[in-house]
């Protein structure tokens, strides 16, 4: 992990989640990007840049995932989830790899990248778009009274299986770090996971979920992603994602 210069963002932008990529209740995004980072590691901060980038310009999902394998440096993250670091250990064995490390950019659930790698980034999101591997399955998400309903289209031959799996995410913030390699700093977080859970199964045809609004609501941002799982339980390929932007509050009287 080398020593680089951190573009600090603006404090102020913590007091909302990140646009215009999630302003409205439904995003049809281009692709999923999935940061695995950690705000011990001093390699990190350009890649959390990259993913802020990614997620105010709103083309594709921006997930930043604080895995927990570094605050044995002298910081503990405090964004960070022992069920992160899971996901991306699960990543690693789908992928063969025999460890993991930070910045990892995963997209699509088919390739990963070095996520401080901005042109990296985009070109893997490119070539998967130009040779069939981008979102095939669209997800369309609608509240309605007490209950948020997800519909995910079928494929022809209504052949395959996937998970629909529910991501929540906290408000962008920035986080003044104190110790660690990157001490001194103040960094802000875009999208930063908070829970991952399987909400139900998808099975190649069309599909309608009813999910309890308050639940969803009471987390904060919430994606979407149809991703399919090995019969090893390793996470694959996400088929489809969209996102439901959290409640808006009702002005005071």
């Amino acid at each position: 992990m080398k020593r680089r210069t951190v573009l600090r963002l603006a404090a102020a932008a913590a007091l909302f989640y990140v646009a215009p990529a999630f302003a409205g209740e439904i995003v049809k995004p281009k692709g999923v990007v999935e940061l695995f980072t950690s705000q011990g590691c001093n390699s990190c901060p350009p890649a959390d840049d990259v993913l802020a980038e990614l997620a105010r310009q709103g083309e594709v999902v921006a997930l930043g995932y604080h895995v927990d394998y570094w605050d044995y440096l002298g910081w503990k993250d405090t964004l960070a989830t022992p069920e992160n670091t899971e996901r991306q250990k699960l990543y690693g064995k789908a992928f063969g790899k025999r460890e993991v490390y930070t910045p990892q950019a995963v997209i699509n659930g088919r390739i990963h990248v070095k996520g401080g790698k901005r042109g990296a980034v985009k070109a893997a999101l490119f070539e998967l778009a130009q040779t069939g591997q981008g979102l095939s399955v669209d997800i369309d998400i609608t509240k309605t009274g007490e209950s948020v309903v997800i519909e995910a289209d079928g494929v022809p031959g209504g052949e395959g299986d996937a998970h629909l799996v529910l991501v929540h995410f906290a408000p962008m913030r920035p986080v003044v770090i104190e110790r660690g390699e990157n001490r001194g700093r103040t960094i802000t977080y875009a999208n930063p996971v908070t829970a991952v859970q399987t909400a139900g199964m998808w099975h190649g045809k069309a599909a309608r979920f009813e999910l309890p609004r308050s639940e969803i609501e009471k987390k904060g941002g919430c994606a979407v992603l149809l991703q399919s799982v090995s019969k090893d339980g390793l996470p694959g390929p996400i088929l489809g994602a969209a996102v439901l932007s959290p409640a808006e509050k009702a002005p005071a009287k």
